[in-house]
């Protein structure tokens, strides 16, 4: 028995599919799925793998996970010039059911299509520079290791002089955010990634995700760079992509019209 997972939404066209796109969360070879002038691209997976339980289980295994989310974004990926990506772990229990989504939400999805249509996702993270604190007051303490005034004081002092860098570069940020925001046509800002996430130990100001359209996309290169020599050496400015639109993809993918979505099972 299979299920069917769910990796994006389009148009429907003569040409369903790419010809080279790579296969899916289970090895298989993703197909389409048609409903409404609309076309899904679908891959069936087995049943017992990705049911409710399974997809749980599974979740919490990071192999699985890392191996599993790579393949569903390559297959997006392959798509992502025509379609909405839709979210990983989106599985229905047969095609019939996505058709009814198809059919259920089709101005929903025509609506977003044309809100991504020549456009893409580029992400800008935002790190502050900075060096320890404490580092000098560490260097100067007292060589008893007794914590004199003197030395208290010094740390105290490293410690204000830090928050305000701190404060100042989080202003910064926000400045990079509304400057590059005003060259996308929409844009949201994410949970800064701790270190553990990202490998960086200077803190993330600004994890922003931007919708720029394709004639706008080396003006949008450009800003950043100018934006990084303008905030240098306060902060680091990284810029990613570009990405499907994951970010700016809100489809309508929920329990309606006969449809069951499983984001952890199907239904």
């Amino acid at each position: 028995m299979t299920y069917t997972w769910l990796y994006a939404v389009a148009r429907a066209g003569p040409d369903p599919l790419p010809p080279d796109v790579p296969g899916g969360v289970a090895d298989e070879g993703p197909r389409t799925v048609t409903a409404d002038g609309l076309l899904a691209v679908v891959g069936s997976v087995p049943a017992p793998d990705f049911d409710a339980d399974a997809l749980q289980r599974h979740l919490g295994e990071p192999q699985w996970l890392e191996r599993t989310a790579r393949a569903h974004h390559r297959v997006v990926a392959a798509v992502a010039d025509r379609a909405l990506p839709v979210r990983f772990g989106t599985v229905y229990r047969d095609d019939d059911r996505v058709r009814a989504l198809l059919t259920a939400h089709a101005d929903g999805f025509r609506t977003a299509l044309a809100g991504i249509a020549d456009r893409t996702e580029w992400g800008v993270k935002v790190y502050q520079e900075r060096t320890d604190p404490d580092a000098a007051a560490e260097r100067d303490g007292p060589p008893d290791d007794r914590p004199g005034t003197a030395y208290l004081l010094r740390r105290r002092s490293a410690r204000d002089r830090a928050d305000r860098a701190l404060a100042d570069a989080a202003e910064r940020a926000r400045q990079v955010h509304r400057a590059l925001a005003g060259l996308a046509d929409r844009s949201t800002e994410h949970p800064p990634q701790p270190p553990e996430a990202t490998g960086v130990r200077e803190p993330m100001l600004l994890n922003g995700s931007y919708l720029v359209h394709r004639s706008r996309t080396a003006e949008f290169a450009r800003a950043v760079t100018g934006l990084q020599h303008l905030h240098g050496p306060a902060l680091r400015v990284e810029l990613t992509g570009p990405w499907p639109p994951y970010s700016f993809a809100d489809l309508p993918t929920g329990e309606t019209g006969g449809t069951g979505e499983a984001g952890g099972g199907a239904e």
